[in-house]
């Protein structure tokens, strides 16, 4: 299966991570993901540096000759609570490991994560490796980002046990290559198998390329349409009406159907098609046919059908799970990304739930990707020991141990063939899951990514954020006119840019 699914990275693939430059809990009131360094992400500090919070309890390492690595977490996944033990453990491990390098763990809160690294930068106080942290989080921070070239050819780093397309991935234009390859996380469908059986509706197509087939046995396309008639019958009010029936009460929502969880408004435009708000050219304003279609599917399910909770609704306390409105038990189906299926983000689901296939537009089937990496600072004092940890972090011995805290797909082939077998026993014991769509859904990915570098990346992630949390929040808008204003806006910030 794994051979395949590398043959079939390449091929999509290899185009894609041609790209200049490429880059998590929003609810129907989108957090999107957090604010970001502008340009090249050292700027002139307000403020003492911001010392990181959220840290597990670590007593102050004594006096030492050893050189200290600094390792910084917060851009992506590893500041929620359950993984703090687990990361601070493989610090201890890769400690004891040796006499010379003293690794110490800094793990600041995602919301806080990109503001406190960008005063570090600013005040010269950097650490030194940053990570696990995916195309956001590295192109928040343009030109931050040692080139890892000249380390890979000076200590004879073997890349050949990952795909050259990954490696690709992480090497930008001008910058060099800014990271080696660790996790890859493909999205997907996530459903509850509960509330299905419970409605007698059969499961989402656990395969790409084969229809649904609904309770009547008729076979239909999987696509948004067929996604929405669908979350509106699974879609119920207080008094058990479904969003079809005429007298569905759509102020007793007490569960839905649908949702594009953590994610923004580019993440949600992707599931119609890969696309950018900025065009070819780097300074022209735009939002792809496809992102207005896919904004305006969300509206409707926001404000007219009902099947996908808006802002009040994303915000209620029936949809406040531990790991967010799927967790809850009142979310039918979401989309979303490898890094979800793991403990520490689910959460201890009373239901059954598994995964299956991405739906399609226009007959076309995107599965937005992301893939993390670790990267080191060009503000680092102590680049060579920084690499060295690095290359035990990344090392076919050691990424595992990190790859299970953090739920991603190796990008080492000699770690994938048995990696989803080890992973389910470990995570999820007793649980027969569909492994097989997570490889399957790497051969759809969005190109350019989602997450992809924007000129003036606050101020324009800042601007859609608004129109997003607009459109969340606020029925009978003219969505027109809406899109119309957030291009004139983003073109007005792109110019003040050049």
């Amino acid at each position: 299966m794994f051979k395949k699914f590398s043959i079939l990275f390449v091929l999509v693939l290899v185009f894609s991570l041609l790209l200049t430059a490429c880059g998590t809990p929003a609810t129907p009131a989108p957090v999107v993901e957090e604010p970001a360094a502008e340009g090249p992400a050292v700027v002139e500090p307000t403020a003492a540096p911001v010392e990181p919070t959220d840290a597990p309890a670590v007593e102050e390492p004594a006096a030492t000759d050893k050189t200290k690595v600094r390792w910084f977490v917060g851009l992506g996944a590893g500041s929620d609570e359950p993984t703090f033990a687990p990361q601070q453990a493989f610090v201890e491990e890769f400690n004891a490991s040796q006499d010379e390098i003293e690794l110490i763990l800094e793990i600041v809160d995602n919301d806080v994560a990109y503001d406190t690294l960008a005063t570090q930068i600013a005040a010269g106080n950097a650490p030194d490796i940053v990570g696990p942290t995916g195309i956001r989080g590295r192109d928040s921070f343009k030109g931050a980002w040692l080139d890892l070239g000249p380390m890979i050819e000076k200590y004879s780093y073997d890349l050949s046990d990952f795909d050259p397309a990954l490696v690709k991935f992480n090497e930008v234009k001008e910058e060099g290559q800014l990271g080696i390859p660790f996790a890859i996380y493909p999205s997907f469908v996530i459903f509850n198998k509960d509330l299905f059986d419970e409605a007698g509706l059969p499961y989402p197509p656990a395969e790409y390329g084969i229809p649904y087939v609904d309770e009547n046995g008729v076979e239909k396309e999987w696509n948004m349409d067929t996604v929405k008639e669908l979350a509106m019958k699974l879609t119920v009010d207080a008094n058990g009406q479904d969003a079809t029936s005429e007298t569905f009460d759509s102020e007793q929502i007490v569960q839905f159907g649908w949702m594009n969880q953590f994610t923004d408004a580019r993440g949600i435009g992707t599931m119609f098609s890969a696309g950018s708000l900025v065009a070819d050219d780097g300074v022209t304003a735009q939002v792809p046919d496809a992102w207005q279609e896919a904004w305006k599917w969300t509206y409707d399910g926001y404000w007219n059908s009902w099947f996908i909770p808006n802002g009040a609704y994303g915000a209620a306390d029936f949809l406040q799970g531990g790991g967010g409105p799927f967790s809850s038990g009142n979310l039918a189906m979401v989309q979303l990304h490898m890094w979800y299926v793991a403990p520490w983000a689910l959460g201890e689901v009373p239901f059954g739930w598994d995964l299956a296939a991405s739906p399609s537009y226009n007959g076309v089937t995107t599965a937005k990707l992301h893939a993390d990496t670790f990267g080191i600072l060009k503000g680092s004092k102590n680049q060579d020991a920084a690499f060295e940890v690095l290359s035990y972090m990344l090392s076919a011995e050691h990424a595992t141990d990190l790859l299970n805290v953090y739920g991603g797909m190796p990008a080492r082939y000699s770690l994938q063939g048995d990696y989803f077998t080890t992973y389910s026993e470990t995570n999820f014991p007793g649980l027969e899951l569909n492994w097989d769509i997570v490889p399957a859904s790497m051969a759809y990915n969005d190109n350019p990514n989602h997450e992809s570098w924007m000129p003036s990346f606050q101020e324009t992630t800042d601007r859609y954020t608004e129109f997003w949390n607009l459109i969340a929040n606020t029925p009978d808008l003219d969505m027109d006119a809406e899109i119309e204003l957030l291009i004139t806006d983003l073109q007005a910030i792109f110019d003040a840019a050049q």
